[in-house]
């Protein structure tokens, strides 16, 4: 076959998306690739494609267990032999997995890294035909990813002991340039392809909310969730229990997950979220790569993370179906001051010297300086996102919360000279919130006894503390200010600072119009009209079929196959076939039961 052909076959689309045809072409041709490609962006159709087209079996080194059993399931269901092998199998499990392989019974083989050099593994990939090794969640060999770990630098002493070296493929979400670089050297990719898809997504609406009551924002946010599945992600155990107690207390089907929980309780509580039983997630990071639920509507960040790759692969966990999807993020200075604590005291994180846990402490606070301005710019949140990863898209995306705010630019060069005159007349010796109260001229104990009432600068401005805190982090992200990495940061004059002294030079910035009444975040690209009796009645069928095989409803057909089904309205095998995600494989086994359910429901409408 084909790989358009495979492609429909198995996985019911009739076209591929941005990127994969090159992919795809490239490892059937025998090239190594690499691919970054945001999440959702269809990455597992790029190696499962080839490995169905190719001789032999493929290898797939994925880093969660999680994810190798949900992307097994989906395989099953669609008619591809597959298997995994983790920590989750018992010996005889894997005796037997591992047997049936060396049968051929399976075109792919999902592992994780710690399982390659085991002498079970090592033994049947040393006598196998392998078609291809693919390395999922790339990033994770790199010391200057967003996830080092490792287990991954194990996987080139892997390939040094094959016999014959198979076609390597690697695959990521999130990588800067400095991370492919990596990815390539450290596996030892033969002059690959590699290939950098657009990072937009445009189904997702993005959010910055700056609140002193982030659990009224939140609740105020999910009460217009109704049926919507989603995932609220905490910096710390103790806010995801805090949090998970009091939704369930106020009646939300919530769940809790993090690493302080009895791995039978993690993974009960993942099962009944991907199986639908909760509709919300509370949890850490720790609930990250690998959750490939794709009706997740909403992820909504409770605290800041600490940098622009791990907020764009958590909020990216949401609308993976292609549908509209929220991410909100609930800011608040606090976070800074949690992150940062984070930074210095990570106690999962191995360093072999001094020389390079300084190193990487120093990246990691740049890129929290990074997260930090994302939470405080003024425009185009999308925009932001893109420009972090090399992009170079326009200033209004028109679906963000950004772009949906009425602002004016606004002359704050005299504010300018007063704040950066400020900073300079208080020695560069003091933070944000003692240089507003000096600004404002405040009586508090502190300013006194430290004698800066008696500065020039004192009681000079009469704007308000949150207008001089917006005016302020603008300066910084223009570099006429800094803001230290300290555990307390302090302010110090930027290497723009004397453009606006000695220069003259005239500032601007985008502030609020008018104060306007707090809006509830919602998607401005709607989903298209469906009959929402129909939809339920085949959310109905398809729960029953799940739990009748016992995995989840979203591998049987996506919400994206359902909404399909009511805009086609097949009531033929032909007609059925034209539907987004349904493949002959899919077809054959639940064609009938679905166009019976239409028929009767358009027969009693």
């Amino acid at each position: 076959m084909t790989k358009l052909e495979t492609l429909k076959q198995y996985f019911g689309y009739d076209s591929f998306r941005s990127g994969q045809e090159t992919l795809i072409d490239g490892v059937v041709a025998g090239r190594d690739v690499l691919g970054v490609m945001p999440t959702g962006a269809g990455k597992s159709v790029c190696f499962q494609i080839p490995a169905l087209m190719m001789d032999g079996v493929a290898i797939i080194v994925s880093p969660l267990i999680s994810l190798m059993k949900d992307q097994v399931n989906a395989l099953t269901q669609s008619g591809i032999p597959a298997a995994f092998i983790n920590s989750s199998l018992s010996g005889l499990q894997i005796d037997k997995a591992l047997q049936k392989a060396r049968e051929g019974a399976y075109k792919l083989i999902y592992v994780a890294p710690e399982r390659l050099l085991a002498s079970d593994f090592l033994s049947f990939a040393q006598t196998a035909k392998l078609s291809m090794l693919t390395v999922d969640e790339a990033h994770c060999i790199s010391q200057w990813g967003q996830d080092f770990r490792p287990s991954y630098s194990k996987i080139p002493e892997f390939v040094a002991s094959l016999p014959k070296r198979p076609i390597l493929s690697a695959f990521t979400a999130t990588a800067t340039a400095k991370v492919r670089e990596d990815i390539v050297a450290l596996l030892g990719l033969n002059d690959p392809i590699v290939l950098v898809t657009g990072f937009n997504r445009e189904n997702l609406y993005f959010e910055v909310q700056k609140t002193k009551d982030k659990y009224a924002a939140l609740t105020t946010f999910l009460n217009i969730q109704k049926e919507r599945s989603g995932i609220v992600y905490c910096s710390t155990r103790a806010a995801v229990e805090e949090v998970c107690e009091k939704l369930k207390t106020e009646g939300y089907s919530a769940s809790r997950y993090h690493a302080g929980l009895a791995d039978d309780e993690r993974h009960d509580n993942q099962d009944d979220f991907l199986y639908d039983r909760v509709q919300i997630m509370v949890a850490t990071n720790a609930f990250g790569m690998g959750i490939d639920k794709s009706n997740v509507s909403f992820v909504v960040h409770y605290n800041m993370p600490k940098d622009m790759e791990s907020y764009y692969q958590e909020a990216g966990r949401a609308g993976r179906d292609g549908g509209p999807a929220d991410c909100i993020l609930l800011y608040s200075g606090q976070d800074v001051r949690t992150n940062m604590w984070l930074i210095e005291n990570a106690r999962d994180v191995q360093y072999p010297d001094k020389e390079t846990e300084e190193l990487l402490k120093e990246r990691d606070r740049k890129r929290l300086r990074e997260m930090t301005f994302y939470c405080s710019v003024n425009d185009c949140l999308r925009g932001y996102i893109l420009k972090y990863f090399g992009e170079n898209p326009p200033n209004y995306c028109g679906n963000c919360g950004n772009c949906d705010t009425n602002f004016e630019m606004v002359d704050i060069t005299v504010e300018a000279q007063k704040i950066l005159s400020c900073v300079a007349r208080m020695k560069e010796r003091y933070g944000q919130k003692m240089l507003i109260d000096v600004l404002r001229g405040s009586k508090s104990e502190k300013v006194l006894r430290l004698q800066l009432d008696k500065l020039s600068t004192y009681g000079i401005s009469e704007k308000s503390e949150k207008q001089l805190y917006e005016m302020i982090n603008q300066l910084i992200l223009n570099d006429y200010l800094l803001k230290t990495d300290d555990e307390y940061p302090v302010l110090r004059l930027g290497n723009r600072a004397s453009e606006i002294l000695r220069n003259g030079k005239t500032v601007q910035m985008k502030l609020v119009k008018e104060k306007q009444a707090p809006e509830i975040a919602t998607n401005k690209k709607q989903t298209r009209p469906v009959d929402n009796r129909l939809f339920a009645v085949l959310r109905e069928l398809r729960l029953a079929i799940a739990k009748e095989q016992n995995v989840p409803a979203f591998v049987i057909f996506p919400d994206s196959a359902l909404i399909d089904m009511c805009m086609k309205v097949p009531t033929t095998d032909e007609e059925f076939l034209k539907v987004s995600g349904v493949g002959k494989v899919k077809l054959e086994r639940y064609g009938e039961k679905f166009l019976k359910v239409i028929v009767e429901f358009l027969h009693y409408k």
